[in-house]
């Protein structure tokens, strides 16, 4: 059989449609080359989260939008299924372009005299974002499918998936997948239901006319529409979609999360992006919680603070500056863990420490609670009362002021000054060098430094700085030793043996110490267990006085719950190291059974009256006659201060009234002495 054979002129022909095919094709990817790209780096809100990478609290930016980060294994799987399946199920095939799709919609618009579907690849939606060009008309259009192609030559298609969750609109100033699923389900999209993941897919559709907080019914119709859809493609089936059908349908806009406010605020200060913090998200909202409801039916222009850390390594876990960071009336934008404030009585463990590592005393050691005076100051107790000698370690538990001052006056102040520097803290002074009313919370301090203070004092005597950032481990300053372990042991042991307040547990769980400022100022309670150290501040931000207010009443109560919400098992005080000095007084060394031993004690006798007398009342007042001592004498009468500063042997009692009274007389070195007597 002869071959067939073409004519000339029919070869010639074929070339050249293959040449003017090859032609067209080179200007095409030309024209697609030299598209002019627009920016595909946007700004996504800054965030802060904790130490599981959980979302405490995000920004807007610039212009007002959430819009938030998002990377592929945050979201499930099932909603790039249903995304593909119903905008693009050729998405990953084609090139940008959807040649048959636009060739139906052609057919279907020539047919119908109007377009019934559209031909918009995901691509192509990416395309109109990235420029938020028109739709409507040819040369809209034209642009989209020119940039849908170029997008697909400079970029892979899980990178075009991206741009698409970060930019699509969600209603409102919501744009992207993550900002999305926050406001209108709550929730992160990295477990979606069918029924969630069928509204997230249909509301980029019409975002306006379907926001679920104003147009509920549209957002529902479009989300079943969805489901449907997903049950005719295979990618869920019938029974799934009817149960996703019955599923509430979002009506509300959920707050974007606002955790930790104060801290989310602190980080975000030193510089936009992502911020990871050591807090720990469910301790934070629980004492944020606690916080809250401590405070509620109390002044509304009170604040309360709480920090609470890990003592082995420094770690903030949670930061509570204030009950209501909208508040108003008390200043709640105010982080009064950073507030400086007078700390009160909690800077006593401190004076007590050093002097137990001076050699000055051991808390066997008997102190002198009675009248003193150092130049012009003469310090009280905050009751007014007088015990005579009591051991340190009773003089610390009731946190009395006259045994500490005579402690801090033998340290010295500056030292004092320098332990509290090692331990971070930055001590604020007012008027000049530092005074021995230091010790009794004559200085500006942070709740914080508080807290890093007690960490020391729970770790053995070792400051290291507590820490916020993830990133940050303290390790860039070096750890200093401000007490020796047996001090610290000796402080916790002292302060573990107090009562827990009403219902807080037994003796022994929490080392704790309690404070208030002159003024009734502040309120203040730092403690710490076996694992965890917090501190619990109350007052008024503007640093008027709040009457009544004791730590021991306020913030003591707060301080216990909010160990016991760290505390996930047994966190008991430690043991003594071994070279710890556990003796009763009468065995310590002479020098330590009583503090001040070497000072020249005169005998006090009280001569007149004499003890068991009968005495007629005297309207000038009852003569009183001493012998010995060391003035000034301070005269209480049942128990109760009557006179102070006496330096004569002889004097007048006054005010007193008919029935048995006893006279007491107390000399500055502590002595006393005491008689019973009948006035009528």
């Amino acid at each position: 059989m002869a071959r067939r054979r073409f004519p000339f002129g029919g070869g010639l022909a074929l070339v050249l449609m293959l040449w003017s095919a090859a032609l067209i094709r080179d200007r095409v990817d030309l024209w697609i080359d030299a598209t002019e790209m627009p920016v595909m780096v946007h700004a996504t809100s800054p965030e802060v989260r904790d130490r599981n990478g959980q979302l405490l609290r995000a920004y807007t930016i610039e212009d007002g939008l959430w819009r938030m980060a998002l990377s592929p294994e945050q979201v499930d799987p099932l909603f790039y299924e249903m995304l593909v399946a119903y905008e693009d199920k050729r998405f990953f095939t084609h090139s940008g372009v959807d040649p048959r799709a636009t060739a139906r919609a052609a057919l279907q618009a020539l047919r119908n005299g109007r377009i019934v579907s559209g031909a918009s690849t995901l691509t192509m939606q990416v395309a109109r974002l990235l420029e938020d060009g028109p739709t409507g008309q040819w040369h809209g259009k034209l642009r989209q499918m020119r940039l849908a192609l170029a997008l697909e030559r400079q970029l892979g298609k899980d990178e075009i998936l991206a741009l698409y969750l970060r930019l699509a609109p969600y209603g409102g100033n919501v744009e992207g997948l993550r900002a999305a699923s926050l406001a209108w389900l709550g929730k992160e999209p990295g477990r979606l239901t069918p029924a969630e993941a069928a509204f997230l897919v249909a509301l980029p559709q019409a975002p306006e006319s379907r926001r679920p907080d104003r147009h509920p019914g549209a957002a529902r119709i479009a989300r079943d529409r969805v489901l449907l859809r997903m049950a005719g493609a295979g990618v869920i089936d019938m029974e799934t979609a009817q149960a996703g059908h019955r599923d509430p349908s979002p009506s509300v806009r959920h707050p974007v999360p606002q955790i930790a406010p104060h801290m989310a605020d602190r980080a975000i200060a030193t510089g936009p992006g992502r911020h990871d913090l050591t807090l720990d998200r469910a301790l934070q909202t629980s004492l944020e919680d606690l916080v809250t409801r401590h405070m509620a039916r109390r002044d509304p222009r009170l604040s309360m603070a709480i920090v609470l850390a890990d003592i082995e390594s420094g770690e903030i876990l949670a930061s509570v500056g204030s009950p209501d960071y909208a508040a108003t009336q008390g200043q709640g934008f105010v982080d009064m863990t950073r507030a400086q404030r007078s700390p009160g009585s909690t800077l006593k463990p401190l004076v007590y420490g050093l002097a137990f590592d001076r050699g000055l005393v051991h808390p066997e050691t008997l102190i002198r609670d009675t009248p003193v005076q150092f130049g012009t100051y003469a310090p009280k107790n905050f009751d007014g009362q007088f015990r005579g000698e009591v051991s340190i370690r009773r003089a610390l538990q009731l946190s009395l002021n006259i045994p500490v001052v005579r402690l801090t006056e033998a340290l010295g102040p500056a030292h004092l000054i320098a332990s509290l520097e090692a331990a971070g803290v930055a001590p604020a002074l007012q008027g000049g060098a530092p005074g021995l009313a230091l010790s009794l919370g004559g200085v500006g301090v942070t709740l914080e430094e508080m807290v890093q203070l007690y960490a020391a004092l729970a770790g053995g005597g070792t400051a290291r700085p507590l820490h916020w950032r993830k990133d940050a481990t303290g390790a860039e300053t070096a750890p200093k030793r401000i007490l020796s372990p047996v001090a610290a042991w000796q402080l916790g042991a002292i302060l573990g043996d107090l009562a827990p307040p009403p219902g807080a547990g037994v003796p022994g769980q929490v080392a704790w110490k309690t404070g208030t400022s002159y003024g009734h100022r502040d309120a203040w309670a730092l403690g710490w267990d076996g694992r965890h150290v917090a501190g619990v501040w109350i007052g008024r931000p503007d640093g008027t006085p709040v009457p009544g207010a004791f730590g021991g009443d306020l913030a003591a109560p707060v301080l216990f719950e909010a160990l016991g919400r760290a505390r996930s098992g047994p966190a008991p005080l430690p043991a003594p190291p071994a070279e710890t000095l556990l003796v009763s007084r009468a065995r310590l060394p002479a020098n330590l059974q009583r503090f001040g031993a070497k000072e020249r004690r005169p005998a006090l006798d009280l001569t007149f009256p004499p003890d068991g007398a009968r005495l007629a009342m005297a309207e000038a007042g009852l003569p009183v006659k001493l012998r010995g001592g060391t003035p000034p004498y301070t005269l209480l009468a049942n128990g109760a201060v009557i006179a102070t500063g006496l330096r004569q042997a002889e004097f007048l009692a006054p005010g007193l009234g008919r029935g048995f009274t006893t006279l007491s007389v107390i000399d500055a070195l502590g002595q006393s002495g005491r008689v019973s007597v009948e006035l009528r």
